[in-house]
């Protein structure tokens, strides 16, 4: 219904998928983010390098949470961040709905499970999008450490903790007449580092931080651009999405600053996060709208049919000045008097 109250409807599998479905998914996903990062079960690809390559023999900035933008500042910002602007969102939309006559609103059912369990559309919307939100944050995640873990590209401070033995390796310092590196060293036993130093300096692309970073800010922008409402103004929603993507560039900018990751590593984290985020947000909760309550897909003429129209002056016809009744007394449909005219 459009601009009317919403009905109600039972459902007595909306809990079931729920608990089943959903939640079982979402479990495996969250599993599955677990053993990528904090696990061996995915061992990191062990690729070579060269002896004194220079984009691999940055000093080593330190553990990742002496960094200016720790993991866990991170992670709090990308969970806490777009929750917030979800449920400021949809409480404003509840408390303050628009007028039918602004925007054209498809109202949603409430879903009466059992006897005792109603699902108002507020809830449903507000369970949909951190719900698919939730989801594609650990997806996220685990796409990243899967491109880390295939991939085992080194960060720019690799050499600083792998503190390979040159002379043992054969590979020779280098001179005027060889000022780059020579010799590739595929040997596994070629690092005498930590050996966690060195499985963590091996995950470098795509970069994880800028791929969370690049989630969370694309899928609130496209909130805040498809659900919010401003009158009066068109740079509110702009400024607010812009504001929104500073953090995330900052973000990437101090992980190429510190020594963490090449540019390369940083565009491809965005990428991915963006991508990502585009999709579910487009094809998973249909750009934040309610679907019609019929679930029924109208055919291109009836939809046609309910858009406003307006009348064409070349198609009214003039007002007959006179009818020619039969003998039945019914006027005649297609013949009208012609007025005589006087010589």
């Amino acid at each position: 219904m459009a601009g009317g109250r919403p009905q109600s409807k039972r459902s007595f599998s909306i809990i079931p998928c729920f608990v089943f479905v959903e939640s079982v998914l979402l479990g495996i996903v969250v599993l599955l983010a677990y053993r990528l990062e904090f696990t061996d079960t995915f061992p990191v690809h062990t690729q070579g390098f060269f002896c004194y390559d220079s984009n691999y023999a940055k000093p080593y900035p330190g553990p990742e949470a002496a960094s200016r933008v720790p993991p866990a500042l991170i992670y709090a910002l990308v969970t806490a961040g777009p929750t917030l602007t979800i449920l400021l969102g949809e409480l404003a939309r509840a408390f303050f709905p628009a007028p039918p006559s602004a925007i054209p609103i498809i109202g949603e059912s409430t879903i009466v499970s059992g006897a005792c369990c109603r699902f108002s559309p507020p809830l449903r919307r507000l369970v949909r999008f951190l719900g698919v939100y939730s989801f594609g944050l650990f997806t996220t995640t685990i796409f990243a450490n899967a491109g880390q873990v295939v991939t085992g590209n080194p960060t720019p401070h690799f050499l600083s903790v792998c503190r390979p033995n040159y002379t043992a390796l054969g590979c020779p310092p280098p001179s005027p007449d060889r000022p780059g590196p020579d010799r590739f060293v595929t040997d596994q036993g070629a690092c005498a580092g930590s050996p966690s130093l060195v499985a963590a300096a091996r995950r470098a692309f795509p970069c994880k931080d800028a791929a969370l970073c690049a989630y969370a800010v694309t899928y609130t922008a496209m909130y805040v651009t498809l659900v919010f409402r401003v009158k009066g103004s068109r740079l509110v929603k702009p400024s607010l999405c812009l504001a929104l993507l500073c953090p995330a560039f900052l973000v990437g900018v101090v992980r190429v600053a510190e020594y963490r990751n090449h540019w390369s590593d940083v565009l491809a984290g965005f990428l991915t996060g963006a991508a990502i985020a585009t999709f579910l947000v487009t094809c998973v909760v249909h750009n934040f709208q309610s679907r019609r309550p019929s679930g029924r897909r109208l055919s291109p003429w009836e939809d046609l049919g309910q858009a406003p129209t307006m009348d064409s002056p070349l198609e009214k016809n003039p007002k007959p000045a006179g009818r020619i009744r039969h003998r039945h007394g019914s006027p005649h449909p297609s013949r009208r008097t012609v007025p005589a005219v006087a010589t």
